[in-house]
Parts: C-alpha cells; structure tokens; sequence
C-alpha cells in the first residue's frame, strides 16, 4: 500500500517556495495514493520561541492554506500533531538509537543553532521527523530538498531497528518534483525561499496582497545583462522564469521567447501579475474556511481520529518488541 506523510510548521508564513517544492505535490499524490496524510507539525515549531495566542492563530491558519490549496480532506487526513501523542512516545524511544554523532552532522542544526538559541529540541528535531514519517508505515515522503538528510536518518531508524527486532517500519523513499526541489530567495538567489530569512523580500506568502506582490517582485534580484534566459551563471533570471513557468503550467523555452529583447521590468510585471492571478483562487478560499473556525476544528478533530488506529498500532509494536509495559 502506498501512503504519503508530510506536513509544514505552523511558524508564520506559508511562502510560494512552500507551495510549489511541497504542497503543489501533495495535491497531486493524493489523487494517485491509497492513502495520504498530512500533518500541522506544530511540535517541530516550539525548537524555537512562540508567542502561545501566535501560535494557536498560526495552527488554524496553516491548515487553512492546506485546504485551499486543494488538500481534499475526503481524500486525505489532516490533523495537527501534537493532537496523536503517538509523535513525541515514539521520538523519545527512537533518540535511545540514535547517536550523537548523527545528530550533530544534520546541516541543518548547524544553520538554526547560529540564527536561534541552541537548545535540546532543536538538535533532536530530525528524530521527532522520523517519528512523525514511521509511526503512519509511510512509504513515499515528499518533502523539500533541505529535509532529504533527515530522511536519511529516518531511513537508517526504519533499518535498524528491523534489523535488530525484525520487521516494523515501512523504510520510506524521498519524492520530489526535480524542477521545484528548491524555489530560491527573491533577495538571493544562492539561498532558498524562506519563512525564517532576515527580510520579508525574501519570499511570496501565499497570503501577500496585490501590492505587496508587485512590490516585492520589483525588488527582486537580478543578473547582471539584459537577456531573459535561464542559464547556471543567471541564478537570479533563472529563479524567476521558473517560478513563472510553475504558476503559468508554460514552458521555461516558451517564456524565453515571448520576453526576447524585452527588458526585466517588463518581464518583473507580467510576473507579478501572474502571480496575483496564481494566488487569487487559493486567497479566496483561505479567508472563507477561516471564517467558519467549528468546521476547520471538525476537519482536524476527524482527521486525527482516522490515524489514531494506525499510530496506536504502530507504537504498540514497537513497546512490545523493546520490552516496555503494554
């Protein structure tokens, strides 16, 4: 049986990185799955201080945009994961086989320990990840780019500890759309989008107004020339046609030629415009589901109620086979 597990944090924006690397893909795996599941992983957003009233309003809001994104809740469970204390049970007996030295080569602990106060939960984070992707059988994880490392990890988990009590994890495989694995920043194009950059120039949220939008592509970085071509020694040109060709469903070749001998002014317009034409649907939607919060709560409630019997399932083999009290 093929299953996907995925989710983002409920840590402020949803950004069109987000959309296109990861939920883009979600929503066309859950019509092509047996089942699909997808996860607020709200526990993952505490490695870094949060405002509690931030936070509770940010849970809703993600899960929000997961909706009007196009995640069909007839097709998939949502829910948020602090909901299945499946989550943290199973991390911390999964930490007891990790070792130090693993967790300490995670790239990405090296990048959040310089922008945030270090702190334990942040350096076992990739852990609470594999806990998150084993306890559902996951067989296929489409995540972006930046987390293939910590499915590595989860991998080696699944591997030893069936190695060493025989079968209990489904061993997961990394899935990702190569042209989307990484949407760069607007301000930097060496750099991916992102929530956590030091400027909101950074990245498109799925919630920015129309001016915010033309704002912020008119800012954007660009290359030195005038040729509107995707090219290695263009990264920034080449971030933006591929943005353009993503929202557009065109291909890259194809806006090349209709932006030939046209400046990037030009060409920044047209985007913008596209992408405020993108995002009107997925807005729209946004701000009527969360107008009505008892039905958004019904769909999380319901969808946490649905993965429970597989959780549970999961975790009480996994005591009995260690030897813990069940």
């Amino acid at each position: 049986m093929k299953r996907v597990f995925s989710g983002v944090q409920p840590s402020g924006v949803i950004h069109l990185g987000n959309y296109l690397g990861v939920i883009k893909q979600w929503v066309e795996l859950q019509k092509e799955v047996e089942q699909s599941i997808f996860c607020v992983v709200d526990l993952h957003a505490i490695t870094v201080a949060q405002e509690p009233k931030e936070l509770q309003k940010n849970i809703l809001s993600t899960a929000a945009l997961y909706l009007a994104s196009g995640i069909d809740p007839k097709k998939s469970q949502i829910f948020v994961q602090s909901s299945r204390p499946e989550h943290a049970e199973l991390a911390w007996i999964l930490s007891c086989y990790t070792s130090l030295g693993q967790l300490e080569r995670m790239t990405q602990y090296k990048e959040k320990k310089l922008q945030h106060q270090e702190n334990a939960g942040l350096f076992v984070y990739p852990v609470l990840m594999a806990s998150d992707i084993l306890l559902y059988q996951t067989t296929d994880v489409p995540v972006g780019e930046d987390q293939k490392q910590h499915l590595e990890l989860t991998r080696d988990l699944a591997e030893r500890f069936n190695s060493r009590y025989g079968k209990t994890f489904v061993v997961p495989r990394y899935v990702a759309r190569q042209e989307t694995k990484r949407i760069m920043g607007l301000d930097d194009p060496s750099k991916k989008m992102s929530k956590s950059a030091a400027s909101a120039n950074n990245y498109i949220a799925l919630t920015d107004s129309t001016d915010i939008i033309r704002q912020k592509i008119q800012r954007a970085v660009t290359d030195s020339g005038t040729e509107i071509k995707a090219r290695p020694n263009k990264p920034a040109i080449t971030n933006l046609l591929n943005i353009f060709s993503e929202i557009t469903d065109r291909p890259i070749t194809e806006l090349e030629k209709e932006f030939a001998g046209k400046g990037y002014a030009e060409f920044k317009a047209a985007l913008a415009e596209a992408l405020i034409e993108f995002l009107k649907p997925i807005q729209e939607k946004y701000y009527k589901i969360l107008k009505d919060e008892a039905a958004l709560r019904k769909i999380l409630d319901d969808g946490s109620q649905k993965v429970a019997p597989l959780a549970q399932k999961t975790l009480r083999e996994v005591k009995q086979k260690i030897g813990l009290y069940i």
